[in-house]
């Protein structure tokens, strides 16, 4: 493998994990939580995400073919989910919000919001393209780049505050709301368009 076929896998698969576009959901999510909470959930998330790119690497296209399911599929499904839990968030007070004992480690933040279609549809791709060791290398690079950034967006929240964490965690369940009706829209058109 060259250094230009690592750059080549590693890019698209970076934009498309788009794990600078996470945090601001993460912290919302996190807003409540100790440190060490935090650090389970990080690992959890991760770790549940890395599990699937890893299955898709493998055996993605076989996996889909024999159960039916299409990328568009997945993008509607975990659109409703997202959307779901962000009515939830928006509707109701920090109190009864989520609870930190609550398994929002592997989904949401796990799968879709790290790993989501955009991401596994295109480690598909970059088998093609790359093959596996390439692919896989370029996986694990960008794994590594996402605990690191999850692991250190604690200092934002040091900066802003815990009143302003708490309005944060509104506005990033706005934002996670409309990233739901986005999926769900890019799914069903493309759904549509194959028809």
């Amino acid at each position: 493998m060259t250094l230009e076929s690592f750059f080549l896998s590693f890019i698209p698969l970076f934009v498309a994990i788009d794990i600078i576009g996470t945090v601001p959901i993460f912290l919302g999510f996190t807003s409540d939580l100790s440190e060490k909470e935090k650090r389970r959930l990080i690992i959890e998330a991760v770790a549940a995400a890395f599990v699937i790119a890893v299955l898709f690497l493998v055996g993605g296209k076989l996996i889909l073919s024999f159960l039916g399911i299409t990328i568009d599929d997945f993008r509607i499904a975990g659109g409703i989910i997202l959307l779901i839990l962000a009515i939830n968030d928006i509707m109701f007070s920090s109190e009864v919000r989520r609870k930190p004992g609550s398994k929002i480690g592997i989904v949401p933040l796990g799968i879709p919001l790290i790993i989501g279609p955009a991401a596994l549809a295109t480690i598909m791709i970059l088998i093609d393209s790359f093959g596996f060791v390439a692919t896989l290398i370029s996986m694990t690079s960008n794994f590594l780049i996402v605990l690191l950034v999850l692991t250190f967006s604690g200092s934002v929240i040091k900066v802003m505050g815990e009143g302003g964490t708490r309005a944060f965690a509104k506005i990033a369940s706005l934002f996670l709301a409309a990233i739901a009706v986005m999926m769900i829209r890019t799914g069903i058109t493309n759904v549509i368009i194959k028809f």
